[in-house]
């Protein structure tokens, strides 16, 4: 009977795999640089004075057409250094602006409220956001704008993190396979995720979708705001496999802050739609399917586990070799083990308490 149950997920799960490559290899066009859009790049930090140098850095060296483009820094009433060093930072250069979080705006504080701030401060017809905690390529503005043809509303790009050990290189390798499965979905002209360090929209169709005054307020502000824009059913939500527009962030240092940050994700993902859910189903009634394994021991349940790693790890060569993070690929049974633990441990957490704390705050 096992068997039979594990066939028939493992069925579907590779099924799923094959519509999300589908998805993830298609390629779309790209505009001219001379016909660039105006664009704003908006970084919200709050207590982020030791990572935020290797951010600004570099933003300073990003390849864009002058003129075009400009940097809002929101300083989320940090206490820290964060202010002091942006200040410093930005003197003299005219394409950066550091402001405050709007008060006057009718959103809980926190990242939402301060990305808010900045777009209504914003010239900018395109926004494109990272986190105080990334840094960009030369070419990310260039490479994200240069997809918003008249019916591109909204363009995504990928995040990987720093791998240096274990912990960290499983986290990367997570962090990769999940945003490969959001961006198949998407470009499947079904979106369903998104993630916020590596995100841009049309600022016409942000408002046109109510903006985050009118938008129900969410712990994951990126995702709530895709499904808005999505809902307009008048833009294309894309999400290109492009080493040009690969954002690098921090990985989490300790369990209970990765911890914190998965629950955020699960609390924030509880209102994605039917198929989302369906792949989240199905990816986590195989891993639990793997875990039963060696109680319901025998050939076929051993070959099927075999089978399900070999699926993972095909989506993951083709999309880290693309995105030229191969090296990484040396943490993927690490990241497989601890797949299947945050599977299992997640539900049974949100179930209990939808609390989430995150960065110092608590919603």
């Amino acid at each position: 009977m096992f068997e039979i149950v594990f066939l028939t997920f493992i069925s579907f799960y590779f099924f799923i795999t094959v519509y999300l490559l589908n998805g993830i290899k298609k390629s779309f066009p790209q505009i001219s640089d001379s016909e660039l859009p105006a664009l704003t790049v908006i970084v919200a930090a709050r207590n982020e004075e030791k990572n935020i140098p290797e951010c600004l850095n570099s933003l300073n060296r990003l390849n864009y057409p002058p003129g075009k483009l400009e940097i809002i820094l929101v300083d989320d009433f940090s206490t820290d250094n964060t202010g002091k060093i942006i200040d410093a930072f930005i003197s003299g250069k005219t394409i950066f602006k550091k402001i405050f979080p709007d008060e006057t705006l009718k959103i809980p504080i926190g990242k939402t409220r301060a990305v808010a701030s900045a777009v209504k401060a914003a010239g900018g017809e395109i926004i494109l956001l990272t986190d105080a905690d990334c840094s960009v390529p030369a070419d990310w503005a260039r490479s994200i704008a240069g997809y918003y043809l008249k019916d591109i509303g909204m363009v995504n790009g990928f995040t990987t993190q720093a791998a240096d050990n274990l912990f960290q290189g499983m986290q990367a390798v997570d962090l990769v396979y999940l945003i490969s499965a959001a961006a198949g979905m998407a470009n499947n002209n079904n979106s369903v995720s998104c993630i916020g360090n590596n995100m841009s929209f049309r600022k016409s169709a942000y408002y046109e979708a109510g903006g985050y005054e009118n938008i129900q307020f969410s712990v994951t502000e990126d995702f709530i705001l895709l499904k808005s824009i999505s809902r307009l059913k008048k833009y294309k939500i894309i999400f290109p496999l492009n080493p040009a527009s690969l954002v690098i962030t921090k990985p989490c240092r300790s369990i209970k802050e990765l911890f914190r940050q998965k629950k955020r994700w699960a609390v924030g993902g509880m209102n994605i739609n039917l198929n989302g859910f369906l792949i989240m189903f199905t990816a986590a009634a195989v891993n639990i399917s793997v875990l039963l394994t060696p109680l319901f021991f025998s050939a076929v349940s051993l070959y099927l586990a075999v089978f399900k790693l070999a699926i993972d790890f095909f989506l993951l060569m083709l999309v880290h070799q693309s995105l030229g993070i191969k090296k990484n690929l040396k943490y993927f049974f690490f990241f497989e083990i601890y797949y299947i633990i945050y599977t299992i441990i997640l539900p049974i957490s949100v179930a209990i308490s939808r609390k989430v704390i995150w960065k110092g705050r608590s919603y």
